[in-house]
């Protein structure tokens, strides 16, 4: 089944109401600015080389030397060699903080249920819009050329390419965060990478981090279940964790978090089967992925939509403004209106995928960011971490670039592509659009948004409320199967066995708080490959 050997990602073409032709399938002809001059590739049978001028070669592997023989010295002045070692030196750009091994495709989103009384976005506003898109799937704590199956959290990003600009989903394999404070964001991200003496992973960083955010444990009931350990990314639901809003011109607005339930059903894998198939294929997602859209087994996702009522959100039974909590489905049903398709794969990983770029700021009228603290200090490292990789003009990258964008005043910088000719750089100005009318793209709404209160330095504490969902889902684990509970102990101790002896008595103590018959499990299991591994190196 799994027959194609390309690291590589997924895409997929689709025309937006009789605006672009993608026939060739490649990012220029589906992203083309008006007045454009896109360099053309060489076309069939071309049969020379040139230098980056346009140039010919007469022979791009031969060099200048001295002499006409393997021992000759040679000379600066061969442009091609010296202009091909500096290609190569430079080729490599900074790789993402988190999320850096990924793969990507293209799609399209369908509406398939009308849904326009709650929010105003151009692209749900007819059942059957089709609107394409790109996405863009990934681990989390591993570098890019990690293992796609190891255990880890998993990252799903989706660009939409709407009329009305680019709207970007960055939502996550579990349908909770791991904390929800912002200021803990890079302490959680260090403890996930390597340690900074020995350059390894650092089992004592990551159960350390956790027993002192304990917050977290709903998150880890998760990720130390088999849905930790996803088959490849087709098999897996998808969740945006953060309650963002459905906004209307009114001013009217609804909570909203979104659900993404995989068509293709979800499977996992057991510690023992991830750890053959990481061994066999560290790639194997990533393949999964890109031979299922070559044979045209196209992975889709119903979407879903939890509603809440702004005036229910005070009264709601978990707080909504909590990335660490999941919204239950007996309280909060969930409302289908969607249905993503990923049917065609990338020509170029590095053009389409390493250089696709998704902010939590890429808003569109109809849809905009609430109160949540996460999602709030989220709308910034995005763009600041692309800015990085790519410089400060990579929204005019062919791959992040919209339908339409102006803004007079974003001019130069780095590898400016659209630079606006000879406008005025300022605004307003004689030769460009007015204003438009306010009410008809308002994103602020007026209720339940008056803001009243001094400003404090605050950090959430930890209450007994938050090992209720990860009690729960201990019990749920009973019903999912007879080895689910004995497989979540299993792979706590297979990770927490190489914590040191202080940090493993905190974490069981951390158990202890959701069940005591789970924390006694876990510590007989983990001491027990504690010892192994001591019996191990004495031998």
């Amino acid at each position: 089944m799994l027959c194609s050997y390309l690291l590589c990602i997924i895409l997929t073409t689709v025309h937006l109401t009789n605006a672009i032709d993608t026939s060739d399938g490649s990012p220029d002809a589906f992203f083309t600015p008006a007045g454009s001059n896109p360099q053309k590739l060489p076309p069939p049978g071309a049969d020379y080389y040139t230098l980056p001028n346009g140039c010919p070669i007469e022979n791009p592997l031969g060099t200048l030397r001295l002499g006409n023989q393997l021992k000759g010295n040679l000379l600066l002045q061969d442009i091609n060699l010296i202009d091909v070692l500096t290609h190569i030196t430079h080729e490599r750009i900074p790789e993402r903080i988190v999320h850096a091994k990924g793969a990507g495709a293209y799609g399209v989103f369908e509406a398939t249920h009308d849904i326009s009384n709650y929010t105003s976005l151009a692209f749900l506003n007819q059942v059957g819009k089709a609107t394409p898109l790109f996405a863009r799937f990934s681990t989390v704590a591993g570098e890019k050329g990690s293992a796609d199956n190891v255990r880890d959290a998993r990252g799903f990003a989706f660009k939409f390419y709407t009329e009305e600009g680019n709207l970007d989903w960055l939502f996550f394999g579990a349908p909770m965060f791991q904390i929800r404070d912002p200021a803990k964001f890079p302490s959680l991200v260090h403890a996930q990478k390597r340690d900074p003496s020995s350059n390894l992973k650092n089992e004592t960083a990551f159960w350390d981090f956790f027993n002192h955010n304990a917050e977290g444990i709903n998150f880890l009931m998760r990720l130390f279940s088999d849905q930790g350990t996803p088959l490849s990314y087709r098999y897996t639901d998808i969740h945006s964790i953060n309650t963002y809003k459905f906004t209307k011109p009114t001013g009217e607005f609804k909570y909203v978090r979104i659900v993404l339930k995989t068509d293709q059903g979800v499977r996992n894998l057991t510690h023992d089967q991830m750890t053959t198939l990481v061994g066999m294929d560290a790639d194997f997602s990533t393949r999964d992925l890109y031979a299922a859209i070559d044979k045209g087994d196209y992975p889709s996702w119903t979407v879903y939509a939890q509603i809440i009522n702004p005036e229910d959100a005070e009264s709601s039974p978990v707080n909504i403004f909590d990335a660490t909590r999941e919204l239950p489905e007996s309280d909060y049903p969930l409302v289908p209106f969607g249905k993503i398709t990923l049917n065609r794969n990338p020509k170029n990983y590095f053009t389409e995928v390493e250089q696709s770029a998704f902010q939590v700021a890429n808003l569109v009228p109809g849809w905009d960011v609430s109160a949540d603290p996460i999602i709030q200090v989220r709308l910034f490292p995005y763009g600041d971490t692309q800015r990085y990789r790519l410089g400060i003009n990579f929204p005019q990258l062919p791959i992040n670039r919209p339908f339409y964008s102006y803004n007079p005043t974003r001019r130069d910088g780095a590898n400016n592509i659209i630079n606006l000719g000879n406008l005025p750089n300022y605004f307003p100005n004689y030769n460009g659009p007015q204003i438009v009318q306010p009410a008809q793209y308002r994103q602020t709404a007026e209720q339940h948004m008056q803001w009243i209160g001094n400003v404090t330095n605050f950090q959430s504490q930890v209450t007994d409320s938050d090992f209720d969902q990860p009690r729960d889902y201990w019990n749920q684990l009973a019903d999912m199967g007879p080895d689910q509970q004995g497989n979540f102990i299993y792979n706590v101790a297979s990770s927490l066995s190489g914590a040191n002896k202080g940090v493993r008595q905190e974490t069981y103590a951390l158990f202890r708080k959701i069940n005591g018959d789970l924390a006694s499990a876990v510590q007989n299991r983990t001491e027990g490959l504690v010892l192994k591994k001591c019996q191990a190196t004495k031998a």
